[in-house]
C-alpha cells in the first residue's frame, strides 16, 4: 500500500518520500522527490551472509539517465554505458555515510541502488538520492541503523541557503554536503571561495538543524511501512584469546609498530613477519582459526595505536600532534611538460604536470541542465609501486575519481577567469610513493605545477589531512596523518585552501560525539598546517612564471564582423578546414566574432591569421586594392576585391581617356589595382582611374623612380607583404622590389594578399590593347607591360608603359 511522508526544510524547500508504490520486489523501495526531481532508491540483501569475508560487502551505484531530463545521450551509440565522473561521485557521496551504519557481524551481499527518473533544470538530484537510499535501507528489513539526511548548503550575500539551485550554487561562496544521523555528522563534502573556518562551522550546525528534519520524516515512514529488521548476532570477543595474544607478541609488535624507529616498508615487514611466526603454529586446513588469528591480531594492533595516541600522548612517528613531515619539492622537472613538480611530505610523494591547450581540447560534459565544456581538469593515479604492491594497471577506480576531484575543486576556486587566461588546463597527479595523504599532496603539486606553467592563479593552494582519535572524553586531533593513523583513527578530515581561507573539504566520521567545540579545534589546527605548508612551497615558487613553456600553444586573437563568421567556417566547416589544415593551428570561432588562434608556432599563427583576414576584410573606402575581373558587362566591370567580395568598376572610371567597349580594355581574370570610391550597403564602387592619375602624378614630379603604393593602403605586417615588379619606364631592367599591400579590414587586423599580377607584380594589369607609343622601345615592366619595337597594339606615340 502506498505511504507518503512530507518533510518541510529552511526556505520554502520540501523533500517527499514515497514506497509502497513501485519496486515493491525489492526489500526496501523509496521514491523521493523534489520539485520535478525524482530518485527512486532500492535495497537489497542477500539471505545468507558471505563465507570468508572480514569485510561489509556493500556496493553502492547511482545512475543519472538522460531520459530523466528529456534528453538523448550524444555519441553513435544511444544508450548510457559506464557510469560518469558525476554518477561515481554521487555514488561515493551515498556509500560514504551508510557504510558505517549496518550492525557489527552483517556479512550478507547488500547493494543499493540510485536512479534519476526525473530532473528538472533547477536543482541538483544528488541529495535527493542520499536520502532515498537512506530511507529505502530504513525501511527494509536489512539492519541499517540509520536513518540518515543530508543537505547541500550554500552561501549568498552572507545567508545560508539549504538546497540552493544550480544558479545559487553558482553566485555563491560555498557549496557544502552534509550528511548525518539526528545525532551527529557523519560525512562532509565542500567547495568554496576561500571561506573562513568559523563560517564552515556554523553552516556544518545549521546543515544539522535541517538534516534532523529529514530524518524524523523517515522514522515515520518507516512507522507506516517498515519491515521488521533480520536479527544479527554480534561477534562475541574472546577476551582470554585476545590477551594471550597481547602477552605473547604485544612488546614485539608495539615495537615493530614504530614508524619513528622503522621506514613503512620496513614497519610493515616487520609486523608481518610477528603474524607470520604465530601462524607456524597452527594447522594450514584449519581455516576457522587462521581467521581468528587475523582478526584477533589486527585488533591487537588497532588498540596498541590508539593506546598510544589517547594515554601516551605519542604518535607512531613519535612527532608532536600538530607537527607536519618533512618537506621537499621541486619544479620544472621534465623539460617537455608545459608545467611539472614533484612534491614530497613523508613518504607521501606526487609526480603533477600541468598541460596547456586550447578550446578544442575542453571536455564535453552531459547534464540534465545541458551541454557545458569543462576548462580544468585535474586526474590521479595511483599506481600499485607507490605502495610496493603488484597489480593489473586498468582505469581509474572510485577512489581515484574522488580524489581527483577533491583536488580540482581545491584548485577551482583560484583560477583566473577565461578572459584572462583563454587555456584549458589538465593537471595529472602520478602518486610515486604514499604513506598518508596523497590526495592533499596532489593539491600542493598541482598548484606548483600550475605555477611553473605560468598560469595566473590568485595563490597558492595547499592542502593537509587530519586525524582524531577519540576515546570516551579523551580525544586526540592529527596534523598530517599518516597510514595508520588514517586506517585506524576515527575521523578523516582534508582540508584545502590559501592563506585566507578554504577552498575544499572533506571529512569522514566513524564514531558519535564530535561536537562543534572540537571540530573549531580540528578546523583551527589544520589552518596552522596548512599555513606551514604554504611557507614551504613559497620558498621554492613565490608567483606563476611570466613566460608560459616553448612548447605551450600562444593565444593569437582578432575580432571579425559577425556577418563574416559563415565565410570564415565555409560549407560545412570546409574553409575553416582548410586553413587548420594548412597551418596547423587550432582556431576557435565565437558567436561574437571573436577569433582565437592557438599554436606553438609563431610564424603559422600569423600565416592563419593572415588567412584569416583575406577571407573576412571588408572594403573601406579610399583604400587601394588588388582585385580580379569576374565579370564583363556593357556599363563596367565586377572586381573581387576581397575573397567573395565584388565591386562594380564602372566604365567612367577604368582608364583616363573615354572607352567605347569596356573589352577592349578588360577581360575576365585580369588582375587590376582599384580604389574604393565609395560603400553603399553592399555596392561598391569601384575606381581604376584614380591609380592611373596618381601614378602619372608621381611620374610627372620628376623623380624618374618606381612609384610607391598607393595611397591609403595599409602598411604591411613583418613577413605579410607580397613585392611586386614595379613601375618602370621602358629601357633599363627596373628595381622589382616595390611593395603593395592589401587593406585594412574593420577590426583592425592587416590583410595582405599575394596574389602578383601577370604584368609584374605592384601593377595594374589592364587589357589587351597597349596605350603606348609607337616610338617607344623595350619592355615597360612596373605593372604595365609595354610595348615592344614601337608598342604592341600601340594608338599613337606614347612612352611604352601602357597597360596590360
Amino acid at each position: 500500500m502506498k505511504q507518503e511522508v512530507t518533510v518541510e526544510l529552511s526556505g520554502g524547500k520540501s523533500i517527499t518520500f514515497e514506497t509502497g508504490r513501485i519496486a515493491k520486489q525489492a526489500h526496501g523501495s523509496v521514491l523521493a522527490k523534489n520539485g520535478d526531481n525524482y530518485v527512486l532508491a532500492t535495497a537489497t540483501a542477500n539471505s545468507d551472509p558471505r563465507e570468508g569475508i572480514d569485510f561489509f560487502p556493500l556496493t553502492v551505484d547511482y545512475r543519472e539517465y538522460t531520459y530523466a531530463g528529456g534528453r538523448i545521450p550524444g555519441g553513435f551509440i544511444k544508450r548510457e554505458g559506464r557510469p560518469s565522473e558525476r554518477e561515481v561521485l554521487t555514488s561515493r557521496l551515498i556509500d560514504r555515510p551508510v557504510r558505517p551504519l549496518f550492525a557489527e557481524g552483517f556479512k550478507c551481499e547488500t547493494q543499493v541502488i540510485a536512479m534519476v527518473q526525473s530532473a528538472d533544470s533547477e536543482n541538483d538530484p544528488d541529495i535527493i538520492g542520499i536520502n532515498a537510499a537512506s530511507a529505502a535501507l530504513h525501511v527494509s528489513d536489512i539492519p541499517f541503523l540509520g536513518p540518515i539526511g543530508a543537505v547541500r548548503v550554500g552561501l549568498k550575500d552572507g545567508q545560508f541557503i539549504v538546497n540552493p539551485s544550480y544558479e545559487e550554487s553558482k553566485e555563491g561562496l560555498l557549496r557544502l554536503v552534509v550528511a548525518g544521523t539526528k545525532d551527529g555528522i557523519v560525512m562532509i563534502e565542500a567547495g568554496a571561495s576561500e571561506v573562513q573556518e568559523d563560517t564552515i562551522v556554523d553552516a556544518i550546525e545549521f546543515a544539522h538543524t535541517e538534516i534532523k528534519k529529514i530524518c524524523a520524516a523517515i522514522e515515520e515512514l518507516r512507522e507506516k511501512a517498515g519491515k521488521p529488521k533480520r536479527a544479527v548476532t554480534p561477534p562475541e570477543f574472546d577476551q582470554k584469546y585476545y590477551d594471550d595474544l597481547k602477552k605473547k607478541v604485544g612488546a614485539e609488535l608495539t615495537d615493530a609498530l614504530n614508524t619513528e624507529k622503522y621506514p613503512k616498508l620496513e614497519s610493515y615487514a616487520k609486523v608481518k613477519e610477528i603474524k607470520t611466526k604465530l601462524k607456524e603454529g597452527i594447522d594450514k586446513e584449519d581455516t576457522e582459526a587462521l581467521s581468528k588469528l587475523s582478526h584477533y591480531y589486527e585488533t591487537l594492533r588497532e588498540r596498541i595505536f590508539r593506546e598510544a595516541v589517547t594515554e601516551q600522548r605519542r604518535r607512531p612517528d613519535g612527532r608532536a600532534f600538530n607537527q607536519v613531515r618533512p618537506i621537499w619539492i621541486e619544479v620544472g622537472v621534465l623539460p617537455r611538460a608545459h608545467g611539472s613538480a614533484i612534491f614530497t611530505r613523508g613518504e607521501t610523494q606526487a609526480l603533477v604536470t600541468t598541460t596547456l591547450g586550447t578550446g578544442e581540447d575542453m571536455q564535453r560534459v552531459e547534464q540534465f541542465e545541458g551541454e557545458t565544456k569543462k576548462r580544468f581538469m585535474l586526474h590521479y593515479n595511483f599506481p600499485p609501486f607507490s605502495v610496493g604492491e603488484v597489480a593489473f594497471l586498468r582505469g581509474p577506480g572510485r577512489r581515484e575519481i574522488g580524489h581527483g576531484m577533491l583536488a580540482e575543486r581545491s584548485i577551482l576556486g583560484v583560477l583566473p577567469n577565461d578572459t584572462d587566461w583563454p587555456y584549458a588546463m589538465r593537471v595529472v597527479s602520478d602518486i610515486l610513493e604514499s604513506n598518508g595523504s596523497s590526495s592533499m599532496a596532489t593539491v600542493c603539486g598541482a598548484s606548483l605545477s600550475l605555477y611553473d606553467a605560468g598560469v595566473p592563479l590568485k595563490s597558492h593552494v595547499a592542502g593537509v589531512a587530519m586525524g582524531l582519535v577519540k576515546e570516551g572524553d579523551k580525544y586526540a586531533i592529527l596534523t598530517d596523518i599518516a597510514g595508520a593513523e588514517d586506517h585506524y583513527g576515527d575521523m578523516d578530515f582534508k582540508v584545502a585552501g590559501t592563506s585566507e581561507g578554504i577552498t575544499a573539504l572533506q571529512m569522514d566520521i566513524k564514531v558519535t560525539g564530535i561536537t562543534s567545540a572540537i571540530m573549531r579545534e580540528a578546523m583551527a589546527q589544520a589552518k596552522e598546517g596548512r599555513l606551514f605548508i604554504l611557507g614551504k612551497m613559497n620558498e621554492v615558487i613565490n608567483e606563476p612564471r611570466t613566460k608560459i613553456s616553448e612548447y605551450a600553444p600562444r593565444f593569437y586573437t582578432l575580432t571579425i564582423p559577425t556577418d563574416k563568421i559563415k565565410d570564415l567556417i565555409g560549407p560545412g566547416g570546409k574553409v575553416i578546414r582548410g586553413i587548420v589544415e594548412a597551418t596547423g593551428v587550432k582556431i576557435d570561432v565565437e558567436d561574437s566574432g571573436k577569433v582565437n588562434i592557438a599554436s606553438s608556432d609563431a610564424a603559422n599563427a600569423q600565416k592563419a591569421l593572415q588567412m584569416i583576414g583575406e577571407i573576412t576584410a571588408t572594403a573601406e573606402v579610399g583604400k587601394t586594392y588588388l582585385g580580379k575581373v569576374v565579370r564583363l558587362a556593357d556599363f563596367g566591370a565586377f572586381v573581387e576585391i576581397l575573397p567573395g567580395t565584388d565591386g562594380l568598376l564602372h566604365i567612367s572610371e577604368v582608364a583616363e581617356h573615354r572607352i567605347k567597349d569596356i573589352r577592349d580594355e578588360l577581360k575576365e581574370d585580369d588582375q587590376i589595382l582599384v580604389k574604393v570610391l565609395a560603400v553603399e550597403g553592399n555596392r561598391i564602387r569601384l575606381s581604376r582611374k584614380a591609380i592611373l592619375k596618381e601614378q602619372r602624378a608621381k611620374m610627372e614630379g620628376g623623380s624618374g623612380e618606381a612609384p610607391a603604393a598607393a595611397e591609403g593602403s595599409a602598411p604591411a605586417p613583418a613577413g605579410g607583404s607580397m613585392t611586386f615588379e614595379g613601375g618602370h619606364e621602358g629601357g633599363d631592367e627596373p628595381d622589382d622590389s616595390q611593395t603593395a599591400v592589401g587593406a585594412v579590414n574593420t577590426s583592425g587586423v592587416e590583410h595582405h594578399h599575394d596574389r602578383p599580377d601577370r604584368g609584374g607584380r605592384g601593377g595594374d594589369r589592364g587589357g589587351r590593347r597597349h596605350h603606348g607609343g609607337g616610338g617607344g622601345g623595350g619592355r615597360g615592366r612596373g605593372g604595365d607591360r609595354g610595348g615592344r619595337g614601337g608598342g604592341r597594339g600601340g594608338r599613337g606615340g606614347g612612352d611604352g608603359r601602357g597597360n596590360r
